[in-house]
Order: structure tokens, then C-alpha cells, then sequence
């Protein structure tokens, strides 16, 4: 981002909301409207689920789902995203605020209303100066290894409420689950036959009636069953009181020891959340071709959390499943989202006393019933399979976010750790082939993958990859044995058309090479090297010290200008295994 006129303007256009929502006409409008009210019929139930699993108390969710969907939607790029509370940001707020507060405790709605306003300001900053790329250091097999353990532990989060068993939070999730099965013979039956009874109806109403939202569906059924049994007075938990009325407006109460504190878990959340609404969105996008901006929709989502903040909510994300509904259901643009909030706040308003009986196990059976469908086993063979070192890094974030639950931070932080450091290594150790003339096509091939002769007279390699810090040494020690192997050759063909990019420590190994090659009697010859590569070599004087005459635009040009240079008699072009001919080096 540049800070000139053109600069400060790009950064304005971002803060400018609408400005891509078609032209509304009616039937547009009822398309909007008609899909605002399917997401709102999953939304109000999900909401409140999710505030629960965040360690809020349920309405909160509400609050969650009232202008934080509008702000998101006006402000966003995606016209079908759907913003509000979701299960992972939720899972892992409640993770970070456990240790340092009861949750449902006044000091832990402060601390989750803190963090949702921390996670906005962190997001608006990376939309802002267009820093979205920074969310690609949670590597695709970091987030698959994540998601599928997360929603593991999510399920398993909740059985102690279908079973109306208290958990132990403060020990780890597989030892408090662990716990609670161990106690099964304490279960409180009236919840469990809620709990199991909500769950079988949203399975039922997913196989036959699948037009019906299957949490609509149970809590419809839930409420009067628990009213009319008493299900309160038989020792269930329920919602219980919601407050009438829509959040007042407040700022966060912050501190510098708090925002050191939330930080770093704020960051997490931050690029999590991110990840899963900027990956709905491009989905979303390749049914529509709708085009998504995703430092525009970092800008939604943080103005999003920001709002969510204010107005007493958690963190709140893309949700898929809403997403989905409010695709399938026909939204056009943004405007379906505004029909959605319109209707959780009538919900505020006026039908909070209809939540009061809503027992907390179907809270907990519409939780697992949301989750089951991010496990994706297969999607981790599959990776594994596809490369092992993804492979590596999915099955030790998945294993590590179950082995830390409910600190879900650590595992993701210990997957992208070890994404990176397993790039560093292949990166390290890039492909060095040694080129001879394949005789099928005429192309420069790997010899010895192929079998074919080396020739004696030149030497030729292609090195593939970045030319940096990390890998200098691996060059070198390459070059040096390929030449101790060719004894006779007097000439060192590096094609460097696979170098992408080199830095001063590339440039150094490079003048290095040239120097020791030089006194064995070896001249170093280049050829395809890219323009970004030329030019750094320029800048450093490598390509006045390596001599134009030593450098080619292509790997035939090299071979023939080559041919020609070498002064043994007993040598025969024609007969030479690096014959020039024109064909690409694969």
C-alpha cells in the first residue's frame, strides 16, 4: 500500500459500503427477503448454541447475530456470505477466556466482548493496507488438520449437556470426556431424552424433509414439550430469562495488560475466522461469478467484529452453513443479510419470553449437528497421499489440537509452525538434474533419470527453485561434486530458467563458484535466466564479472556458443550428448 494520493484513495474506497450491490428491483428484493427469512430461521437457534459453546450466556448470541450480520454483508465483497456467530471462533474463544475467567461470569463476557474488538481492529488493518496473503501462512493442510479436530472436540464439548453431566474445564477436553463417560450412570434422563430426541428429529428432518431447517424444527417441538412437562422443574437446564430489548451501544473496556494479554489469541482468531469466511466466499463465487475481494471482505469482517464489540457480542465469522441456505434460497445481494438481522431483531423485541423454556440440551444437539459435517477423514488421506510432508503437517495439527483442547490456539499455532519449517526444508534441498539430449524429442532432460550419456566436455545442471540464503550450500556442494565428475570438462552449464528469484546470499554463492571453477579451469556458463534474477545480478556486478559472453537468453544458444570455445581435437560436435538443438529442459 502506498501512502501517495492513489494510495490514501485505495485506502478510502474500502471504507465506502455498497458499492457493488446491484440495482434492487422487486423481484430481487423478494428474493432477498425471502432468503433473509430461511437464514434467520437457522440463525436465531444457531446463534444462541454458539454463544453457549463461546461460554456466553445464550442471548448473547442474539446480539452476535443482530448488526454484526448487517455490517459485514454492507461492507463485504461476498452478496451470499453469512456473517454472525459460528462454531470455531466461538470453540476458541471460550478456550482463550477460560483460564482467565468463569465462564457466563460478568468478567468473561467483558473479556469476549474485548477480544471481539481486538480481532477487528486486526482484521480492518490487514483489509486496509491489503494484507489479506498474510492469512496464507495457515497452510490448506494446517486449516484441514485444525477443522477436523476442532469439530471433535467440539462434539464431544457438548455431550456432557445432553447428558446433563457437569465437565471439568479445567482439565484437558479428551480427560473431561473421559470424565463424563465415566459417569454415565449419573446421567439426568429428561435431558438426555431431549438431547437425543432433538438430534434424531434434525437427522430426520435432514433425510425426508430437507425444505425444513432441521434446528427451526426441534426447537419449535422442544419449547412447548418442555413447557408442558415441566422439564425446568425436573432439574433440566434451560435458556432460562432473556433480556427484552436490542444492546445498548458501549465501548469495550480495554487496558494495555489486557490487549497484551488477548493479542495473540486475538491474531489467531483473527486469521482463523478470515480463513473460513474468505473460503465460503470464493466457493460461493465459483456457483455466482461473483468476483470477491478478499483484502475488501477482511475489511467487512473486521468492521463486523468491531460492531459486534460495541454492542456487547463475541467474535463472529463466515458461516458455511448459512451461507449455503442463504445461496439455495436465492439471495442476490447483501440486502438478504439486512433482512436476516431485521429479523433477529424483531426476535429481540418481542419474542424473547417464547426462549425461556428452550432447553440447553437442544442447544447442544444443534452444536453437533453443525459440526459433523466439517470431519473429513478422507480430505487427511488424501493429503497425505497427495504430498507427505502436508501430509505431516495435517496429522500433527490435528493431533495437537486434540492433545491441547480447549487451547485449540496451540495446535494451529503448532501446525503453521511446522508448515513452515518443512517449506524451509524442501526449499533447502531443491531439484539439481544433470542435462543431456533425450533422444525421443531432442529435449534436455534429467540424464540420469532417464539414463542417457553425459557428456564429457560439458558439464550442464538446471537448479529448480529460489536461489536464497537457505539453499546456497546445496548449490555449491552440488556444482562442486558435478565437477569432480567430469574431469575433462572445461565448461559448466547452469540453466538457471527454474531460479525464480536469488538474494545476496545467491548472488555471493554464485561469484563464489565462478572464483573456484576459475582455478580449476572451468568456466562457469548461465543460460534462461529470468529478467528479476538478470537484474539483481546487474545491481550486484556478478553479470560484468561472469562476462556477457558467458551469459545466454537460452540453454541451445549456451551449448552451440560452447561447441565452438572448446579447442580439444579428439572433440565432435555431432557426436556429443549435448548436441544444440532447440527443445525445452524439463
Amino acid at each position: 500500500m502506498r501512502f501517495d494520493g492513489s494510495g490514501r484513495w485505495a485506502l478510502a474506497r474500502r471504507l465506502i459500503p455498497c458499492r457493488e450491490w446491484p440495482r434492487p428491483t422487486p423481484a430481487s428484493i423478494r428474493a432477498d427477503l425471502i432468503a433473509g427469512i430461511a437464514v434467520a430461521l437457522v440463525l436465531i437457534p444457531q446463534s444462541m448454541a454458539y454463544a453457549a459453546l463461546a461460554g456466553m450466556p445464550p442471548y448473547y448470541g442474539l446480539y452476535a447475530a443482530f448488526l454484526p450480520v448487517i455490517v459485514a454483508a454492507v461492507w463485504g465483497s461476498s452478496p451470499q456470505l453469512a456473517t454472525g456467530p459460528v462454531a470455531v471462533v466461538a470453540l476458541l474463544t471460550a478456550s482463550a477466556l477460560t483460564p482467565l475467567a468463569e465462564p457466563g461470569s460478568g468478567e468473561f463476557i467483558t473479556l469476549a466482548i474485548a477480544l471481539a474488538f481486538l480481532v477487528g481492529v486486526i482484521q480492518l488493518v490487514l483489509g486496509l493496507f491489503s494484507l489479506g496473503t498474510l492469512v496464507n501462512f495457515l497452510a490448506h493442510p494446517v486449516i484441514l488438520g485444525f477443522t477436523n479436530a476442532a469439530a471433535i472436540v467440539i462434539a464431544l464439548s457438548q455431550v456432557n449437556d445432553l447428558l446433563g453431566v457437569p465437565l471439568d474445564r479445567d482439565a484437558g477436553m479428551l480427560v473431561a470426556f473421559a470424565d463424563v463417560l465415566g459417569r454415565l450412570e449419573n446421567a439426568h434422563l429428561p435431558t438426555l431424552a431431549m438431547g437425543l430426541g432433538a438430534l434424531a428429529l434434525m437427522l430426520a428432518a435432514r433425510r425426508w424433509l430437507p425444505r425444513i431447517p432441521g434446528v427451526l424444527l426441534a426447537v419449535a417441538v422442544s419449547v412447548p414439550v418442555s413447557y408442558l412437562v415441566g422439564f425446568e422443574d425436573l432439574g433440566g437446564a434451560v435458556v432460562g430469562t432473556v433480556p427484552e430489548g436490542l444492546p445498548a451501544p458501549a465501548l469495550p473496556e480495554l487496558s494495555w495488560d489486557l490487549v497484551v494479554t488477548l493479542l495473540g489469541t486475538a491474531a489467531v482468531i483473527a486469521l482463523v475466522a478470515f480463513m473460513e469466511a474468505i473460503s465460503i466466499a470464493k466457493a460461493l463465487a465459483t456457483r455466482t461469478r461473483d468476483r470477491i475481494d478478499p483484502n475488501q471482505e477482511l475489511v467487512g469482517q473486521g468492521l463486523s467484529n468491531l460492531t459486534a464489540s460495541v454492542f456487547q457480542a463475541f467474535p463472529v465469522s463466515g458461516s458455511f452453513s448459512r451461507s449455503a441456505v442463504n445461496h439455495d434460497s436465492g439471495a442476490r445481494s447483501g440486502l438478504a443479510s439486512v433482512f436476516t438481522a431485521a429479523l433477529v431483531g424483531l426476535t429481540l423485541l418481542f419474542l424473547t419470553p417464547l426462549l425461556h423454556h428452550l432447553p440447553e440440551a437442544i442447544l447442544a444437539a444443534i452444536i453437533i449437528m453443525a459440526v459433523i459435517g466439517l470431519v473429513n477423514i478422507r480430505a487427511l488421506v488424501q493429503t497425505w497421499h497427495t504430498h507427505r510432508h502436508d501430509g505431516i503437517a495435517a496429522l500433527v495439527t490435528f493431533g495437537g489440537t486434540l492433545i491441547f483442547a480447549p487451547h485449540l490456539d496451540y495446535g494451529i499455532l503448532l501446525g503453521a509452525g511446522l508448515a513452515i519449517v518443512l517449506y524451509l526444508l524442501r526449499t533447502m534441498r531443491p531439484r539439481v538434474v544433470i542435462l543431456s539430449r533425450h533422444p525421443e524429442d531432442g529435449a534436455l532432460r534429467d540424464a540420469r533419470f532417464f539414463d542417457l550419456p553425459e557428456s564429457e566436455h560439458i558439464a550442464a545442471l538446471r537448479f529448480d527453485g529460489p536461489l536464497y540464503f537457505a539453499n546456497v550450500g546445496h548449490l555449491e556442494d552440488t556444482v562442486l561434486q558435478i565437477n569432480n565428475e567430469h574431469p575433462q570438462a572445461r565448461f559448466l552449464l547452469l540453466v538457471a530458467d527454474g531460479i525464480t528469484s536469488i538474494d545476496s546470499s545467491g548472488v555471493e554463492s554464485l561469484h563464489g563458484l565462478r572464483e573456484r571453477l576459475d582455478d580449476n579451469g572451468v568456466t562457469l556458463v548461465l543460460a534462461g535466466v529470468k529478467l528479476q534474477v538478470r537484474e539483481v545480478m546487474q545491481r550486484a556486478g556478478l553479470e560484468t564479472e561472469i562476462g556477457a559472453e558467458n551469459i545466454f537468453r537460452h540453454e541451445d544458444d549456451a551449448i552451440e556458443a560452447i561447441h565452438q570455445r572448446i579447442d580439444d581435437p579428439t572433440f565432435d560436435p555431432a557426436r556429443c550428448p549435448l548436441a544444440p538443438q532447440r527443445g525445452a529442459a524439463v
